[in-house]
């Protein structure tokens, strides 16, 4: 395996026959991942990502195989971005992931990090700088696995091309606004703290993806343009498709 010039392995490809397939395997490698880093340092800290195939995978993790082999009460879980919405509110990304079966795998309440709403504060810079102050007292230096989706235009987490929200530095969060996709208003991780990760996962599903994976993965794109294709994992970086989303991969 070759290594980009940040020094991190280049991405690896693994391309599934379809959706539901792809999230059961993304699910099972899960498992292991968690186990792998509970035995190195006695707790796992995972990023979770909302959308269809982000809740995909919860439902899968519910029912694979070696899932109670996991201690669920030292996973320690974190969202990659949210939409400023209420809490329970039906478009925040962990309501949908709640929805799939999140609260079913046991895990302790305290170490389920959300992102803060209005319901909460006042603004999104507030529930950004709350969540980089969580993050400062319970974050890893590096999480275990960042699992990300990527967007028909590129962007990911809530990084989108051409938005000011890209440039931010010296923080892990950022408060986005004025959205290219509704709703207008969301906090997300910057390309800073998407970097320090031992793995990161891109699950991604779909034809309307294709070209958006494809000039992800072309070198040298640049993120301005595609932000999904900055963020690698220190030890890992792989792209999770299937075979409609690698369409566009030679």
């Amino acid at each position: 395996m070759t290594a980009d010039d940040r020094g991190a392995p280049e991405p690896a490809v693994v391309i599934h026959p379809g959706k539901q397939s792809l999230a059961d395997a993304a699910a099972a490698r899960l498992v292991v991942a968690l186990l792998d880093a509970q035995g190195v340092s006695g707790e796992a800290q995972v990023v979770l990502t909302g959308g269809s195939l982000g809740s995909e995978i919860i439902r899968s993790l519910t029912g694979v195989l070696g899932r109670s082999a996991v201690d669920w009460r030292r996973v320690r879980v974190w969202w990659g971005d949210e939409r400023f919405l209420p809490r329970g509110h039906a478009d925040r990304n962990d309501t949908q992931n709640d929805e799939a079966g999140l609260s079913s795998l046991g895990l302790d309440a305290t170490k389920v990090h959300r992102v803060p709403g209005p319901d909460e504060v006042d603004t999104p810079e507030a529930s950004a700088d709350a969540y980089a102050e969580t993050l400062a007292r319970h974050g890893a230096a590096a999480f275990d696995v960042l699992i990300l989706g990527v967007g028909p235009d590129g962007h990911v987490a809530s990084l989108f091309p051409h938005h000011d929200a890209q440039r931010a530095t010296g923080t892990p969060t950022v408060a986005v606004h004025h959205s290219p996709k509704p709703p207008p208003e969301r906090v997300s991780l910057t390309f800073e703290r998407l970097a320090q990760a031992r793995e990161t996962w891109f699950l991604v599903a779909g034809e309307d993806k294709a070209d958006a994976v494809a000039a992800a993965l072309r070198p040298g794109t640049d993120r301005w343009d595609v932000p999904a294709s900055a963020p690698r994992g220190t030890e890992a970086t792989r792209w999770l498709l299937d075979t409609a989303a690698g369409a566009g991969l030679s």
